[in-house]
């Protein structure tokens, strides 16, 4: 079998013997860059999550005291134990959460809707003052509603006028003419401090909508309520979902609020949490209350995502 002649001038190519392995370790190289740079992330997820959530786990399985030290004797009946008898502040916490992402959606997306579409040059400045609270701690934005609802104060003073704290006294979400220490100044308190986890993720996905999707929909004669309805919202779906995941599982573990602007009667899980922790020295009872939340939040977490149906997240 005769070679295949080389035109003169042309370049030899390298031999299979001379090429490969240059060529082979430099695609190697290629391919191992993007897990070089997620090595960081990784190594930060390990340290500061995965051992910590092995140890949390170790804990709950554990029996003894802090005086004789606690070993790991897969004490399971702890989590039934802890879920039997802190089921009230479960169900509580729950519905405080999901209280104030409601709160948080129904105050959120107007203003949201607003920047997005109406700010004009103002926008930019609206953007700050809705992150603006975050220039402050969240336990001094917190101790400040215990002013605002203060019993005497104008805000009572303006519900009472309205009649509606008779209609949340009917509900159970006041006593009389207190707001402070119910369940519903817990509830301001949430909606308050997680507010701009709600209207951060909507402004976000709002400003992607291509305004000639309003105008296409006006050209079809849609009413703005109608096109709200079948462009607007549908479009804002992935902001939504981010925002309500956002407001919802840190204040569904939240246990400030319920401490500072509550009562016995309104305590929440992650205050129950803390107490068993830092008060009580129970870790046991403390870790399998923090896996019962973590399991439950996450079942209603992927639970509500397939219903939303949507997997674009910003």
């Amino acid at each position: 079998m005769t070679a295949t002649a080389v035109p003169p001038g042309a370049p030899v190519p390298p031999s299979a013997g001379e090429a490969g392995p240059i060529v082979g370790k430099s695609s190697i190289r290629r391919r191992l860059v993007p897990y070089w740079l997620l090595l960081p992330g990784i190594l930060w997820l390990l340290v500061f999550f995965a051992l910590p959530m092995v140890y949390q786990a170790s804990t709950s399985v554990q029996t003894g005291s802090l005086e004789e030290g606690f070993q790991v004797t897969w004490h399971f009946p702890t989590y039934w134990d802890a879920l039997r008898e802190y089921s009230p502040q479960f169900v509580r916490s729950l519905l405080y959460a999901g209280t104030a992402t409601l709160l948080c959606l129904l105050l959120g997306y107007p203003l949201a809707y607003l920047i997005a579409f109406r700010a004009g040059r103002w926008r930019n400045l609206l953007l700050v003052l809705v992150v603006a609270p975050f220039f402050t701690s969240f336990l001094i934005r917190t101790l400040a509603w215990k002013t605002i609802l203060a019993d005497g104060g104008a805000v009572v003073g303006v519900l009472d006028t309205l009649h509606v704290l008779d209609v949340t006294s009917w509900l159970g979400w006041t006593e009389g003419n207190r707001v402070l220490a119910t369940p519903m100044a817990v509830v301001c308190g949430l909606t308050y401090n997680f507010l701009p986890f709600m209207i951060l993720p909507l402004y976000t996905s709002l400003e992607r909508i291509d305004g000639r999707l309003h105008e296409a929909a006006g050209d079809l004669y849609a009413r703005p309520l109608t096109t709200f309805r079948t462009v607007t919202f549908p479009l804002s779906m992935p902001g939504v979902v981010s925002g309500t995941l956002l407001t919802f599982i840190p204040a569904s573990g939240d246990y400030v609020n319920a401490e500072l602007l509550g009562s016995t009667d309104t305590k929440m899980v992650g205050s129950v949490i803390q107490t068993q922790f830092l008060r009580v020295l129970d870790y046991p009872t403390a870790a399998a209350l923090s896996f019962i939340l973590m399991a439950v939040v996450l079942l209603m977490v992927t639970f509500y995502i397939r219903r939303a149906g949507t997997e674009d997240l910003v």
